[in-house]
């Protein structure tokens, strides 16, 4: 007993080392907490943080999502909770919950319950290969020793709270639960995010055994960093999608104008239906999703305001995106975009979008090819996700050509009103056109999913280009009523 109590001070004493190298390295860590009722989840999650700094790790317990959660995609509430590169996230049940939940009450049907596993499974393997350490605990108990405890809790004034008619319904259905568990396993129990399945009947031994498999897992993963071992597994052989229909710049006629007379009466006719349409898709409570992208001075500000001018401005947001800060850059690339997601019924325009890691990020050399190569797949289950949660997407990309993007540098150039716009970054993307149009050619063919197409927008004339963005979300929209 004592040299067992030895070892496992030992062990809290490496886990306190280890949690510090982790921030110093720069290593963010997921650890998930799954189990039966009452298999003893929060005594183990106190048992493993007890030798952590507390300034470096946020235990989140995961009940039923709020009203607010339910009104976006499943994975939203867990992506807003994910870690910086210097924490750890623990999570008391996860994304696993209402998985469960859902297959034992039925509320999952097949192609739903499939459909899920298959996002999460997305959803961990990007945060595999973005970096992130993810170690996974399920706790089991049987029917018997589930019974024995919750009449403990039961029996104690200050837990019996605890015991709900929720939590009882869940024993009645142990076997079931048992039956969706292995499901669970069949699915998720992967090589580079395996399950650790703990018996945790003994607490004092589940405790040892998880804290042995927390600090390897920590340990192994140090070394590696320290040793200057890539963590991302090596999925080079996985080949990114292709969509045969998809546009090309080649196609886009830039020559197309629009006399500004038709232009005015067009623009008040289209701006009245986008007003009436954003009115039903709110009382329908569909969400919509608009990304702008395009060359610099291609007119993505001018386009937006001509689709917001008569909007309710309560029911839309326009999110402008840059290089990252600090913070959107200690997490992974996609996370500034998930959160930003928004509630059914209402609509979220991009300037500029996720697309920089395939266009931006690639041709400046910002990222590695691996990184820009593997972001194709990610966007499009990225997308995928938001189109099963009923969201409307357009994605639009503004052409010009490269002597009229000169043209309008030179005009802002002469306009005190305008000169903020431009800087040394624009002159220089202009020497990179070719570049930047391979890139842009093979975002399309990688990307123009059924569901989340691309628009080449014709904007040498703006007057043009404003209405034939007009006419898409009008299209997408009505055709969704």
């Amino acid at each position: 007993m004592a040299e067992s109590r030895q070892k496992y001070k030992k062990l809290e004493e490496e886990v306190a080392v280890l949690q510090r190298r982790c921030r110093e390295l720069r290593i963010p860590v997921m650890v998930v907490f799954e189990g039966l009722s009452a298999a003893g989840k929060g005594t183990l999650i106190n048992r493993i943080i007890q030798p952590m700094d507390p300034r470096g790790f946020k235990v989140t317990c995961i009940s039923d999502p709020t009203s607010d959660e339910l009104s976006r995609p499943f994975l939203w509430r867990f992506w807003r909770r994910t870690p910086s590169a210097d924490r750890m996230a623990i999570f008391d049940r996860a994304w696993y919950r209402s998985i469960i939940d859902g297959q034992v009450n039925g509320s999952l049907g097949k192609e739903a319950l499939a459909k899920a596993y298959t996002d999460i499974r997305a959803f961990e393997r990007q945060f595999k290969d973005g970096g992130t350490l993810i170690i996974k605990f399920h706790l089991h108990i049987s029917k018997e020793v589930q019974h024995q405890r919750l009449e403990e809790l039961r029996a104690n004034q200050s837990t019996a709270w605890r015991v709900t008619d929720e939590v009882l319904l869940r024993h009645q259905r142990h076997d079931q639960y048992c039956e969706a568990i292995e499901r669970m396993f069949l699915e998720t129990d992967l090589p580079d995010t395996p399950w650790e399945k703990i018996d945790s009947v003994d607490l004092n031994t589940a405790a040892h055994k998880v804290l042995e498999r927390f600090a390897s897992s920590l340990r192994e993963r140090v070394k590696a960093e320290e040793k200057g071992k890539d963590s991302k597994p090596n999925r080079d052989s996985e080949k990114p999608p292709k969509f045969t229909d998809a546009p090309s710049l080649k196609t886009a006629r830039l020559e197309n104008t629009l006399a500004k007379e038709d232009y005015f009466s067009l623009l008040d006719e289209r701006q009245a239906q986008i007003r009436d349409l954003q009115s039903e898709a709110y009382r329908r409570r569909i969400p919509v999703v608009i990304v702008y992208e395009g060359q610099d001075a291609a007119g993505k500000g001018g386009n937006i305001r001509r689709l917001t001018q008569q909007m309710d401005p309560r029911g839309y947001e326009v999110i402008p995106v840059s290089a990252p800060n600090v913070v959107e850059k200690a997490h992974h690339y996609l996370w500034r975009f998930w959160t930003e997601f928004p509630k059914a019924g209402h609509v979220t325009i991009f300037d500029r979008s996720w697309y920089g890691r395939v266009l931006v990020e690639r041709v400046e050399g910002f990222c590695t090819k691996g990184d820009w190569r593997r972001a194709f797949r990610e966007i499009n289950e990225m997308e995928e996700n938001f189109h099963h949660f009923g969201a409307i997407i357009l994605k639009f990309w503004i052409q010009i050509s490269k002597k009229e993007q000169l043209n309008r540098f030179r005009a802002r150039e002469n306009d005190p009103r305008k000169s903020w716009k431009l800087n040394e970054e624009d002159w220089r993307n202009r020497e990179k056109w070719a570049n930047y149009e391979e890139a842009v050619e093979e975002m399309f063919l990688r990307t123009h999913a059924p569901n989340a197409p691309w628009t080449i927008i014709e904007g040498n004339c703006k007057r043009h280009a404003r209405i034939q963005a007009l006419d898409a979300v009008i299209a997408a929209i009505s055709s969704r009523l």
